[in-house]
């Protein structure tokens, strides 16, 4: 299937040599790519399914030549695509054939260590993972832990609003961030936020948060530090059903427990992650949760007798509790590969990222059988069980004809159902290109117009990042225009992708 973006600009692409003279210009040395061999490794990122050779590449190294490489482009009318680790799996770094990829690989340095404050001051391009690993020595940890932590960028985590297995008590990215400093398209250097837990004005740190590279460049990032809590034990809980796992999770905020993380793995996920990790899944249930307490140990103590006794009260199987540090990571080491577990067992796969009620999770997760027996494919589920956040696993084989279709169709009915049940689009993923033509299932077309004003208010020319998150390719210039049809306010139509 072939995504739809916007015609490449002929008279860009007509100066595609004065534009590669001007950044080796500004960035000397290796720091621009624009040989074919040499861009294949960013022709896609996570969303592998699609990709598209950029232009050229320039890798910058100070926020200085992210500033002058966005100034020319500006002022030449160039488009410009953001891009860090890669990761994204909503194709939100997928590269333009006329756009300059703007990579931030080379911004990988811890700028300052504050524990004064609780407080790192890092460049976008240091991982998630390598934060936490830089306080670690004093007791201190960067709560978001996606997956992918060892290689996600702190900056893409910024720009998708990244959640993790800790997310539920700790909040997402956007809970965690302090400041900012961004680079937008004109050249501006613009800092927003700092250390303090709270700024005046406009919440502009939300804004920028999710923002999938629409607004600005990131150059710099301020995120929370919290202390490591005393003590944390996870338990293992098997169930013979999905529903009653659903309905465990459900039950357990009901309680007013809010564990420190909770995640479900349906069947085919408990397998494929139990033979890549060897964690000491059982493999004779439906659905297993992996619930994790934490905070002092007399506390850890008395919630894990009352999750037990809900969880036996939802028909619970099995249950084992960490005993170790140790068996504690390994419990979360297998959900950790569970995404290239199932790269071991299907040549092709599709995650997918939507977020319902926590109280909807049995209807969804019935829907998704549903769907998979009407797709004639199959499914393997991750969940972020204590917020709602669904990762489906979509199994296919790109190289039989019509299944990569059918899986996409497959996904797009998921996030539908996810929509009809109260739910959002995506829960850490961002929209990219993969949710982008899905956006009017959640949105009006005012709701839609009233978003682009805001990106036009950043990017007038919508030179950065476009084609990603909306639907509808606006002019900003229209969008400011409204006149009166039939007594209500109407805009003038706008071209489609």
């Amino acid at each position: 299937m072939t995504i739809m973006m916007p015609a490449p600009d002929q008279a860009v692409l007509a100066r595609r040599d004065a534009i590669v003279k001007a950044l080796r210009a500004i960035v000397p040395g290796e720091g621009v790519i624009d040989s074919a061999a040499e861009m294949v490794p960013y022709e896609s990122d996570g969303l592998m399914a699609y990709r598209q050779p950029p232009m050229v590449v320039v890798l910058p190294d100070t926020t200085e030549q992210v500033s002058q490489v966005l100034k020319y482009c500006f002022e030449q009318g160039i488009k410009v695509v953001p891009r860090g680790s890669g990761t994204s799996l909503s194709g939100g770094a997928l590269p333009l054939a006329d756009a300059v990829l703007l990579g931030l690989g080379k911004f990988k340095r811890i700028r300052e260590i504050d524990f004064d404050n609780r407080a790192v001051v890092t460049e976008p391009g240091v991982t998630n993972l390598a934060i936490s690993q830089a306080v670690a020595h004093a007791g201190f940890y960067y709560a978001p832990d996606p997956s992918s932590q060892i290689a996600c960028s702190i900056g893409g985590n910024v720009a998708e609003n990244s959640g993790g297995v800790h997310c539920l008590k700790y909040g997402m990215t956007t809970n965690n961030v302090l400041g900012c400093e961004i680079v937008l398209i004109t050249g501006e250097i613009v800092r927003i936020g700092g250390k303090a837990a709270e700024a005046g004005g406009y919440d502009l740190m939300g804004i920028i948060t999710g923002s999938e590279g629409l607004l600005g460049v990131i150059t710099e990032v301020t995120v929370r530090i919290l202390q490591k809590p005393e003590t944390a034990r996870a338990l293992m809980v098997g169930f013979a059903q999905v529903e009653a796992a659903g309905e465990c999770v459900a039950r357990i905020i009901g309680a007013g427990i809010i564990p420190g993380g909770m995640e479900m793995m349906d069947k085919p996920a408990i397998h494929a992650a139990e033979a890549f990790v060897h964690a000491g899944y059982p493999l004779d249930v439906e659905a297993l949760l992996i619930i994790e307490l934490d905070g002092p140990g007399v506390e850890v103590d008395e919630l894990i007798k009352r999750v037990e006794t809900i969880a036996q009260g939802c028909g619970s199987t099995s249950c084992q509790i960490s005993s170790s540090e140790a068996e504690r990571n390994l419990f979360w080491a297998g959900r950790k590969a569970a995404f290239p577990a199932v790269g071991r067992i299907s040549p092709d796969y599709l995650c997918m990222d939507g977020t319902i009620p926590r109280g909807a999770l049995p209807q969804a997760l019935a829907r998704i059988r549903e769907l998979s027996k009407k797709y004639d494919l199959r499914c393997a589920n991750v969940f972020h069980a204590g917020d709602g956040n669904l990762h489906p696993l979509i199994l296919y084989d790109a190289n039989k004809p019509g299944e990569m279709e059918r899986a996409e169709a497959f996904g797009a009915d998921i996030l539908r159902a996810c929509v009809e049940l109260g739910g959002v689009l995506t829960g850490e993923h961002g929209v990219g290109i993969e949710k982008r033509d899905l956006m009017p299932e959640m949105f009006s077309e005012i709701d839609l117009n009233q978003q682009q004003r805001l990106k036009c208010a950043f990017d007038a020319q919508g030179l950065l990042n476009p084609g990603k998150v909306f639907p509808t390719l606006h002019r900003c210039a229209e969008l400011g225009r409204m006149h009166v049809h039939g007594g209500k306010l109407a805009f003038p139509e706008l071209p489609r992708f």
